[in-house]
């Protein structure tokens, strides 16, 4: 059910506590860690504590926790003291969607290109 932690979700098991993750931020209801594979020199991932599949999912069912990820992504850069930052959704397979749990990545800490992909 949507919302509810999954068995097999890494993300679930990292809110849970099962798995370990260097987590920087956490809020009653967002975690927000460091990916283990970083595309930058910051490279944080925020995401619920609710289980929703992408960010289109979570939005649609729970705007307000929606934005609450966004408003911790703002957060994470702030702490991070990073002068400018990307912050990305992928959504599905053919956008680089690997954990089919809703989160953002915040990415700082060099120059961006465009366009992305």
């Amino acid at each position: 059910m949507a919302g509810e932690p999954q068995d097999d979700c890494l993300f679930c098991k990292i809110v849970e506590g099962h798995v370990p993750a260097t987590i920087v931020r956490e809020t009653e209801t967002t975690v927000a860690f460091r990916d283990i594979n970083p595309q930058a020199p910051t490279h944080v991932l925020v995401i619920p504590k609710a289980h929703y599949k992408d960010a289109a999912a979570l939005a649609a069912a729970e705007p307000a926790l929606a934005a609450d990820v966004l408003r911790e992504a703002g957060a994470v850069a702030d702490d991070e003291k990073l002068e400018s930052h990307r912050v990305v959704f992928n959504t599905g397979a053919g956008a680089g969607q690997t954990v089919w749990h809703a989160h953002a990545h915040v990415l700082g800490g060099r120059g961006m290109q465009w366009p992305p992909g």
